[in-house]
């Protein structure tokens, strides 16, 4: 496939890497050569210097004959500019653009095809919140993601030293809960991916990644680790569009608080939200966290668009004892750093962001991508057409189906019913399809399973 990518900044480059690995044209353009520069001698792909919404770099670029254009660049406008230009001059099929923006993007009739001819918008702030959202909901993960409009979810959690299930082989989990049924994808033990069996033994600080119906996720959680309580005091470090969105989804059923150091800003805040604190002054200031008795938070979520802030932040809140902190951090590098150490979730917009993109450029009909554990693994949604003579999976049991190594499904989704993934389960057309990968050069192997063949009509 070939694919124009406008912005070599850290979603652009991080989706370049991507796509670059699984054997697809990619150009890169951006006006900063020094990043250009950096990306080319890394990776294998053609980059061009310039402003990615003028015609002529477009051109440069070969968007005459692409097949996609992504637009993630650091400016709204260029990136809504650069897909009208696109449509208008070189009727690319497909225009991805990142829009930051809540007036664009509450702005209804805004993006039609006969306005402004965008096919997918990505909200990288409603991303990071909805994934916010989803760990505050599950106390104890690492990662929650939805598939099937969240019927299925797919979790990860570190097995702790005490949990029923450690030192148990994975049969034991359905024995002990015969009611209850989840299949467990994958395990990282040392960083290293295992692929689970009935006689895999669960050892403590274990990152299992399971799939269950969402009804059941938090009796498999209690298998791993000690059930946490609800969270219920909320305290946001940063007033920006994450901050405010998730207070806002927030407010009604928790206490929040929201400490923001601009002063106009936390008048708007203060406007809009209804139940939400709004505190002037610095999350990284000791006196300003001790009389907000930071001591008795649940959470504590760092979300300004300053790592350095966000670090020290959570770290000041956690020795001042706040039970658990969530800090957002854009240099993707430092994510493993800090992870699970004082600070309990580090979450980088960058990788919450490349699932959204992803969904839209794998092949066959692929409704939902999820990047794990920094871009080493995925979990992928996948509907099943056809019929047993055009189809790989269809007509098939899981147990008959030749998976790429690496590859499990989880659950299949039929209608509104969940089923998990056993060897005798039978596979039919309609049928979502959740499957992990853990070798993300199998990727086009798993998009092969799902295209139909000739024979199909």
């Amino acid at each position: 496939m070939k694919i124009i990518i406008l912005g070599a900044g850290q979603v652009g480059g991080t989706l370049a890497e991507h796509l670059a690995r699984e054997e697809n044209d990619i150009t890169v353009v951006d006006t900063d050569a020094n990043k250009l520069r950096e990306l080319h001698t890394k990776l294998d792909i053609r980059t061009v210097t310039g402003a990615g919404s003028y015609p002529i770099v477009l051109r440069q670029a070969g968007c005459e004959d692409a097949d996609m254009l992504i637009a993630v660049t650091n400016t709204d406008e260029v990136n809504m500019i650069a897909c009208q230009v696109a449509h208008t001059l070189f009727r690319t099929p497909t225009k991805i653009a990142r829009v930051r923006a809540t007036p664009y993007l509450t702005r209804k009739g805004l993006f039609a095809h006969e306005a402004i001819p965008i096919d997918v918008l990505i909200s990288p702030e409603q991303v990071v919140t909805d994934h916010v959202r989803r760990l505050i909901e599950h106390p104890g993960a690492l990662q929650v993601l939805d598939f099937a409009g969240g019927l299925v979810q797919l979790v990860a959690v570190k097995a702790v030293f005490g949990g029923p299930l450690v030192g148990q082989d994975l049969a034991f989990l359905r024995r002990h809960m015969p009611n209850v049924d989840t299949r467990v994808a994958a395990i990282y033990r040392r960083n290293r991916p295992i692929i689970p069996r009935g006689d895999t033994v669960i050892e403590a600080d274990d990152e299992v990644f399971f799939l269950a119906a969402r009804r059941d996720i938090r009796a498999v959680m209690s298998e791993l680790r000690r059930v946490e309580r609800g969270f219920r005091r909320v305290v946001i470090a940063g007033g920006g569009n994450i901050g405010e969105r998730l207070a806002e989804h927030l407010e009604h059923t928790h206490q929040v608080k929201i400490i923001e150091h601009n002063l106009e800003r936390c008048t708007t805040l203060s406007e809009r939200l209804d139940r939400t604190v709004v505190l002037h002054g610095s999350a990284t200031s000791k006196r300003l966290l001790e009389e907000e008795n930071i001591e008795d938070c649940d959470i504590f979520c760092a979300l300004t668009n300053d790592d350095e802030v966000n670090i020290m932040s959570s770290l000041l809140a956690k020795r001042l004892g706040a039970k658990k902190v969530l800090t957002l951090i854009n240099n993707a590098a430092y994510v493993d750093l800090v992870q699970g150490g004082e600070i309990d979730i580090a979450i980088s917009p960058q990788q919450a962001t490349i699932g959204s993109l992803l969904t839209h450029v794998r092949r066959g009909d692929i409704v939902n991508v999820h990047s794990l554990r920094r871009g080493a693994a995925e979990a992928i949604e996948a509907i099943a057409h056809g019929d047993k003579q055009s189809s790989k999976v269809v007509g098939r049991t899981i147990s008959e189906i030749n998976l790429p190594e690496g590859t499990t499904i989880g659950a299949i989704v039929r209608g509104k019913e969940v089923i998990i993934a056993h060897g005798e389960v039978a596979v039919e057309s309609g049928d979502h399809v959740i499957l992990f990968v853990i070798d993300k050069r199998r990727i086009r192997d798993v998009e092969r399973l799902f295209q139909v063949g000739l024979t199909f009509f």
